[in-house]
């Protein structure tokens, strides 16, 4: 059986790409596009890994993690995959409970799914 992947991410073609690397590498892929449906997919579903941004719509990647590590049952480890290289984001993330941080610019398509695979195996 296939490690099911949730990515919560509002810019369609970064979501796109990383689809289709993702599932091209042999992970079950499900996204969302804002904060409130990637929180409620997160609780409804047991993924293997979660990718979130932390910039989106209707809710913030940092308070979806919140609500998320808050929640009763099994805990995905959560990456964030993010455009923003704040150390105080990074800090705040991470206090958060989430497993890694990763900035975009910094980090080829590759890379992030070389990650992945470390994280979760494949």
């Amino acid at each position: 059986m296939n490690k099911k992947i949730l990515i919560v991410e509002d810019e369609q073609m970064i979501l796109s790409v990383l689809t289709k690397k993702l599932q091209d590498s042999g992970y079950d892929v499900v996204s969302a596009t804002d904060g409130e449906s990637g929180l409620d997919l997160a609780l409804k579903d047991n993924f293997d890994l979660i990718l979130l941004d932390i910039i989106l719509p209707k809710m913030d990647g940092i308070t979806l993690l919140e609500k998320y590590n808050l929640a009763e049952g099994t805990k995905a480890p959560v990456i964030i995959l993010s455009n923003l290289d704040d150390a105080e984001k990074i800090h705040e993330s991470k206090e958060r409970g989430a497993y890694d941080y990763l900035v975009k610019t910094n980090w080829s398509l590759d890379d992030v799914i070389q990650k992945i695979k470390e994280t979760i195996g494949m």
